[in-house]
């Protein structure tokens, strides 16, 4: 009986070690298949959504892969992910690196890493123009829409307790509550928020308003533990910056002949 404990104790061991180097090696696995899958999103404007007339997912965080992509000397695949499904779909393997607006915190790196900033803004509110709301203060009693597993569902109700947080799958979708009426306003990124209320047929209808809840800096999803590959991209966005490579991604997508104008105000942290 001892020996065929041991033995099953032996082969379990065995296995855990040979699996390591699959787990270790992303980044060898990437070069190896030649493709590097990215989950994006694909209903964000301007960070990824999909094209009209191409009927390809484009934007910024999509040329940021491209770019990255590039360096490795792979091809680029993207796959669409929501603030819900981004995290799982990298740590189960789905893709080899998230791109989706998210936000760096704390509590998420006990599932993934992250890179370097990429993307710094805040969190605000979207509202009806002349509907009364003009910051969270605001909010009280009134319903909130914003988006599942991302991290303004929770910030606005810290920030207002008495409002009530309803959560969508997508960000379209909570406009269109807010459009209807079933909120009376939505809470995300101000980035983002710039995207949707320039999608509209009217966007003068609507507002972007109040301080900022929270700051938002943005960092690409990365499995854990896979230095070599975190500190590749690291260096990769570096380079970008360094460059100007990044900057003119940026303007392309937020430049001031944009309709999605944002002042680029934040320098990338650049390691010696």
């Amino acid at each position: 009986m001892r020996i065929a404990v041991r033995i099953t104790v032996l082969a379990c061991l065995l296995t855990l070690v040979a699996a390591l180097p699959a787990l270790a090696g992303k980044l060898d696995d990437i070069k190896a298949r030649g493709t590097l899958v990215a989950g994006v999103k694909d209903s964000q404007r301007p960070f990824g959504f999909v094209d009209e007339k191409s009927n390809q997912i484009v934007g910024f965080e999509i040329d940021l892969m491209a770019a990255l992509a590039q360096r490795l000397g792979v091809k680029l695949e993207n796959k669409p992910v929501t603030s819900s499904t981004r995290i799982p779909m990298l740590t189960q393997g789905a893709v080899d690196i998230v791109a989706a607006t998210m936000t760096h915190k704390k509590e998420r790196e006990d599932q993934i890493d992250f890179s370097i900033t990429y993307f710094m803004t805040g969190q605000k509110l979207l509202v009806k123009k002349g509907g009364g709301i003009k910051s969270v203060a605001d909010l009280g009693g009134k319903k909130v829409g914003s988006v599942k597993g991302s991290t303004s569902e929770q910030n606005v109700k810290k920030a207002q307790p008495d409002c009530t947080v309803i959560s969508f799958e997508t960000y379209p979708e909570a406009f269109l509550a807010l459009k209807q009426g079933k909120v009376q306003a939505m809470t995300t990124d101000e980035s983002i928020l710039v995207g949707i209320k320039n999608s509209d047929d009217k966007p003068e209808a609507w507002d972007i308003v109040g301080e900022y809840i929270s700051p938002e800096p943005y960092g690409l999803g990365l499995p854990e533990n896979d230095s070599d590959l975190r500190d590749f991209v690291n260096a990769a966005l570096m380079d970008m910056w360094e460059k100007g490579e990044y900057q003119k991604i940026y303007d392309k997508w937020f430049g001031k002949d944009t309709k999605d104008f944002i002042p680029l105000t934040w320098k990338m942290e650049l390691w010696p």
